[in-house]
């Protein structure tokens, strides 16, 4: 690696793809957190997981960053009991809702990790590991001066494709139309991705409709879909 490519990282790194905004807890959040997060929430480190031993079984991983409040979180995990799900979020209030619904729903396909995912990538998950990534209605960042903090973007989706395992997606929704064109455009030059579609996927129908959706829906925003997959075999595709 280059010194270049070096000072590239550690300016991305240094860089939130997110801001820690004082979100109140409602007392149910507050209760929920408290006696379940011992339980479902996976603490930083920085070592890298096994996830056998967390989830006592070796089926597919499939990681959500940025979950929000966790609606569709809890439905896909209830839906799917064979693949194994870990979210990744900053904000208490929706990981304390998340937990909830862990509870309600008796999940033992979820966890949770309360750290920022860059660095949860970075440290703790192995390397062609991931089955999927699902990434709904990121913070679009629409100043120009903010773009630097956007998810997806390279270098992050370098960091993205090293943790995914061959023949992994990679599944984002936005309702920002500059950023979808602007994740499109990144994604495309990402060694080892290739567009399942062309351009933008459909709707798949096996997402539930996040308060996002709705509320993006409801402001006459166009929703656009990125389905990557990461090649079986084979080099680069990109120059």
């Amino acid at each position: 690696m280059s010194d270049e490519d070096t000072s590239s990282n550690t300016f991305y790194r240094t860089i939130k793809t997110f801001v820690l905004r004082a979100g109140r807890m409602t007392p149910t959040q507050q209760k929920d957190y408290t006696e379940l997060s011992g339980r479902w929430c996976i603490p930083y480190m920085g070592t890298v997981l096994n996830y056998t031993e967390i989830f006592s079984n070796t089926n597919p991983v499939v990681m959500e960053i940025g979950f929000g409040m966790g609606k569709a979180t809890a439905i896909i995990a209830e839906n799917n009991p064979d693949i194994n799900y870990l979210g990744v979020e900053v904000h208490r209030p929706g990981i304390g809702r998340l937990l909830g619904e862990i509870r309600r729903k008796n999940l033992q396909n979820l966890f949770i990790i309360e750290h920022d995912a860059l660095e949860v990538l970075e440290q703790m998950i192995p390397d062609n590991s991931v089955a999927g990534y699902h990434i709904f209605f990121p913070d679009p960042w629409p100043k120009k001066k903010h773009h630097k903090r956007r998810l997806i973007q390279r270098p992050h989706t370098d960091l993205l494709v090293k943790k995914l395992a061959p023949g992994g997606y990679l599944y984002m929704v936005t309702d920002w139309e500059p950023y979808a064109d602007f994740a499109l455009e990144q994604l495309d030059k990402t060694p080892l991705l290739h567009n399942k579609y062309e351009g933008f996927a459909p709707r798949q129908t096996w997402r539930p409709e996040t308060r996002f959706e709705e509320k993006g829906k409801n402001a006459l925003r166009t929703i656009h879909e990125l389905y990557f997959l990461k090649n079986i075999a084979g080099g680069d595709t990109h120059d």
